[in-house]
């Protein structure tokens, strides 16, 4: 194995972390919920009174947030990114990612961030279970089906 060093950015990824680390802590302290994204998505197929408003717009942010971001950004900072499928590809691996997602009763964001940093159990168990599945999913598709 060998480190792309040209691509390498320890620095940027430790400060996204930071940011969603406090996004989150701070989304619990605001509003005494989870930030997992797909329970929020899936809030919005049959919201409470009043709970529509915040999900549509915690998901617009997210969803505007890049561009936002490719807009501000100094020059030279703001790279597109480029995505290396087709998009078959990419329908099955979302609809496989909200299958996953609806198996698990959660995604990396539920239990992978808040749930770890409230020592859940369930949380511990299901992380594993899905970063070793995507270990393995990577190791075929590089090693076996390249």
């Amino acid at each position: 194995m060998s480190i792309d060093w040209a691509n390498f950015t320890p620095w940027a990824s430790l400060a996204g972390g930071v940011l969603i680390g406090v996004a989150a802590a701070l989304f619990v302290l605001a509003n005494g919920r989870i930030l997992g994204v797909s329970g929020i998505l899936g809030g919005l197929l049959r919201p409470a009174t009043g709970d529509a408003v915040w999900r549509i717009a915690f998901l617009l942010g997210l969803v505007a947030s890049p561009f936002l971001y490719m807009l501000l950004a100094p020059a030279g900072w703001a790279m597109a990114p480029t995505i290396d499928a087709g998009l078959v590809t990419l329908i099955v691996a979302g609809l496989l990612v909200g299958f996953g997602t609806r198996l698990g009763s959660g995604c990396t964001s539920g239990h992978g961030v808040c749930g770890l940093s409230r020592l859940s159990p369930r949380s511990l168990v299901a992380t594993l279970s899905f970063m070793a599945a995507g270990f393995a999913v990577v190791f075929v598709i590089r090693h076996i089906f390249a």
